[in-house]
């Protein structure tokens, strides 16, 4: 069985650098940990770090938070579907919002289990996902101030996730000025402007962030030391936390290009190849880790003469060409992943999750 591990001395010394690069910003954080897709012993590894709050976007991991440690605050990071609000007062102490008729629910709800819950009110910055546009803020604030059993946390935005539209200093600066603007408005206090996440942290470096921005929502630089403003990896972080190995399962020289009459394969291509290198051979390797885990673009081998060669369901193909290393059948290949690589493989049933 391909398994997927994660690396706790590699993954606590980004932590460290984290947690100390916010604290000296007057910065506090959250995990966000729906890439662990709430496998329970990587959940126990993100709270033996010390962290005080967590962010996912699935009841059922956020159940899992809760059973591995009740204490940990947890935040809902998507609007509630209104069919989960039971779920997600009962297992979110903070949901992210942006409809009122949604906090309502929330708010009733809350008086039935006899809780308070927070509410995180999301604001659309140019991203076009989730968030309360800028000329309704006031009036929203005006009415959810008004619900019982409800509390606000703060104010925030998402961007880059879909468009990849960046944070800069004048959509920041944009929205911390809302946090005033309420707070005179209504006389009340907003803890947190949460306009921070993986893509923010090179302001923080570049001495671009605005004062008001006090509160960041981590999850891929934390586990793959990337800068996600440009998709490079920080040098000054480890991007090995998490790796992958799949074990070959067949090994044969074979030639380096198919023979016979081309139709599509399983997901729909069609292949042409150069004719003049029929002659030639490669050794080629079947691995046990297919579609079904994760798309093969995803995985980066660590042995840099490997080269992925195509994919399908349940194996992927290697070209280990002249295979200097002198591999053989049952060796392991190792592979490092992207974020979206990582979540696939988290949430297969068929990969094995070890820690190290």
């Amino acid at each position: 069985m391909a398994f997927i591990t994660l690396d706790r001395k590699k993954l606590k010394d980004n932590y460290n650098y984290l947690n100390n690069l916010f604290n000296d910003h007057e910065i506090e954080w959250s995990i966000v940990t729906k890439m662990l897709c709430g496998n329970k012993a990587y959940l126990k590894e993100i709270f033996d770090l010390g962290i005080k709050q967590v962010c996912d976007s699935r009841v059922s991991n956020l159940k899992a938070i809760k059973s591995v440690n009740p204490d940990i605050e947890t935040i809902y990071i998507k609007p509630p579907p209104k069919r989960s609000i039971p779920s997600i007062v009962r297992y979110a102490d903070v949901s992210v919002n942006t409809t009122f008729e949604t906090v309502k629910l929330l708010s009733e709800e809350a008086q039935r289990q006899g809780k308070v819950h927070k509410i995180l009110i999301m604001v659309e910055m140019g991203e076009l996902r989730e968030g309360v546009l800028r000329e309704e803020v006031v009036d929203f604030y005006s009415r959810v101030f008004e619900m019982p059993n409800i509390e606000i946390f703060g104010i925030g935005t998402n961007l880059s996730c879909l468009y990849g539209v960046l944070p800069n200093q004048d959509k920041l600066i944009q929205l911390s000025l809302y946090k005033q603007l309420i707070e005179n408005k209504f006389n009340k206090k907003i803890p947190f402007v949460s306009g921070g996440s993986s893509v923010t942290i090179p302001l923080i470096h570049q001495g671009l962030l605005p004062e008001g921005i006090n509160h960041f929502r981590v999850g891929e630089t934390l586990f793959l030391g990337t800068n996600v403003y440009d998709g490079s990896e920080f040098d000054f972080m480890h991007n090995d936390v998490i790796k992958i190995y799949a074990e070959i399962i067949e090994l044969f020289e074979k030639p380096t290009i198919p023979q016979g009459e081309m139709g599509h394969n399983v997901e729909g291509e069609a292949f042409e190849f150069d004719q003049d290198k029929s002659h030639e051979t490669t050794c080629r390797a079947l691995i046990d880790l297919g579609l079904l885990d994760i798309e093969e673009k995803r995985l980066e081998p660590a042995n840099d003469l490997c080269e992925l060669a195509g994919a399908s369901s349940d194996m992927i193909v290697v070209d280990l060409n002249e295979n200097k290393h002198n591999l053989k059948v049952g060796d392991l290949l190792e592979f490092k992943t992207d974020y979206m690589g990582a979540l696939r493989l988290l949430n297969s049933r068929y990969i094995d999750k070890r820690v190290i």
